[in-house]
């Protein structure tokens, strides 16, 4: 009697839907984009509604499944033929869409069946190994695309004509398809689920987002993607499970290269605090790639000023310190670009920046990134004072006098141009370095613009005090 109920369920259910597309398949009035939007929106539901009686009933007839089968191909074909298509309130004629993107074709080409397609979205199928035809499911002879220049001429004349913008060409970050959506809502899905499926997802996300540019384009299409992504890691007990931590924050690090995704995941007020407290433990790969995130990140200014009040830069600068070399250089990178604006400057150096950088190049690591991070925080008084302290200066001579970088010789003198002005004590070191050596001199001859700026600079203020450095 079960099996009999849920039958003659499904069974008006369908004849229902049957209807429905009956209608929907005679509507040709000018009111055609609604209302073809609102039904399938109404069929959508209704394969809600099944796929709900697959998951609930345990004795569910087969033919549920194969009604929820027919309604997706019947959504499908409505995707393709459907005549809401518009732009700017204009119907598009089908010939000019891609069958693969739904949308007007910027580059034609013909596969081997006969079919236009959109060449990045064909040629996206091709490279991942498919081998039949999208629309036909014939299985292709070659994979060559012969550019459909009819086509193409079309598209270009009906634009011209109502003043509409050709299409853009498109990069492969924005290649991506409806597949591609629904694969990534299953894995988001997996995220919320046992800890097996989350650490399967977090692979496959992982592998995903760094291999295929078109899934870090996703995630700022949907408004749950991040939450959902970021499910699994408790704040303040993100390592709990320390190789589902290194899989997701090294996805967060592959999303947040992608331009879209940079301002919305430093504005979502769980990604940063997230990778501040990942800097600080798990692996360190996932410490490294936190970092790197960090720096990504920080590629839009706000999302510096954002970074540094997190309180980034203490973890950093302890990563800097610890010494493992993979890590040093992406801890280095993110520091250098939060400390292009000034507030950040203030706390690096109140978070004792200056101390690890200056014994990292006296050791002869990192020394161009740091060197660029150094010279930024001239700026500050108190980190102007510190360099001179730990004996910065014979440091910055040295590198000046062997160092075959002009970059890093013309951050020196910068460096020991801002150190003379505001420390006379330091005054002697150099003038005996110039007069052994001429090292500034020969700066000031043969050094990059800047450079030779900066070492005239050094050297008037010797010459001025000359006759009071014997007082010193």
């Amino acid at each position: 009697m079960a099996e009999a109920g849920v039958l003659e369920k499904v069974t008006n259910e369908a004849m229902r839907i049957l209807s429905v597309l009956k209608e929907l398949k005679f509507k040709k009035s000018s009111k055609v984009v609604e209302v073809t939007m609102t039904k399938e929106t109404e069929l959508k539901k209704e394969l809600e509604k099944l796929v709900k009686t697959i998951l609930v009933e345990e004795d569910y007839r087969v033919e549920v499944t194969d009604e929820a089968m027919r309604i997706l191909s019947v959504l499908k074909e409505l995707k393709f033929k459907k005549s809401s298509k518009v732009v700017d309130n204009t119907v598009i004629p089908e010939e000019f869409i891609c069958p693969i993107s739904k949308k007007i074709m910027n580059d034609p080409v013909v596969l081997a069946t006969g079919q236009t397609y959109d060449r990045p979205f064909i040629q996206r199928l091709l490279n991942e190994g498919h081998r039949t035809c999208p629309q036909t499911q014939q299985v292709i002879s070659h994979t060559f695309l012969t550019p459909n220049h009819l086509v193409q001429e079309m598209i270009s004349k009906w634009c011209m004509e109502r003043g509409i913008e050709l299409p853009k060409p498109l990069v492969d970050d924005d290649v991506h398809t409806d597949a591609d959506r629904v694969y990534l809502k299953s894995l988001l899905e997996k995220t919320s689920s046992s800890l097996s499926d989350q650490k399967e997802a977090a692979k496959e996300l992982r592998r995903l987002t760094k291999s295929m540019p078109s899934f870090r384009a996703l995630f700022s299409d949907s408004t749950d993607a991040i939450p959902q992504l970021l499910n699994p890691l408790s704040p303040g007990r993100a390592n709990t499970h320390p190789d589902l931590q290194e899989d997701l924050i090294t996805t967060i690090f592959n999303l947040s290269i992608h331009e879209n995704n940079k301002q919305l995941f430093a504005e979502n007020p769980h990604v940063i605090p997230l990778l501040v407290e990942s800097v600080r433990s798990g692996t360190i790969e996932t410490r490294r790639n936190a970092a790197a995130a960090l720096f990504s990140l920080s590629a839009l200014d706000s999302n510096k000023l954002i970074i540094g009040k997190s309180g980034a830069l203490k973890p950093l600068i302890g990563l800097l310190e610890e010494g493992h070399p993979p890590a040093m250089k992406d801890a280095a990178l993110a520091i250098f670009k939060l400390c292009l604006v000034l507030e950040n400057r203030v706390r690096a150096v109140q978070e004792g920046a200056v101390r690890v950088i200056l014994k990292k190049i006296m050791d002869c690591i990192l020394v161009d990134e740091l060197l660029a991070t150094l010279a930024i925080l001239t700026s500050q008084q108190e980190a102007v004072q510190e360099m001179g302290l730990l004996g910065a200066v014979p440091c910055l001579i040295d590198i000046i006098r062997d160092s075959s970088s002009e970059r890093n010789k013309e951050n020196c003198a910068a460096i020991l141009h801002t150190i003379c002005l505001n420390d006379r004590t330091k005054w002697r070191a150099v003038m005996e370095e110039e007069k052994a050596n001429a090292t500034l001199s020969i700066l000031a001859e043969h050094g990059t613009s800047r450079a030779k700026r900066k070492a005239n600079g050094i050297l008037k203020i010797l010459n001025g005090a000359a006759s009071i450095i014997h007082t010193l």
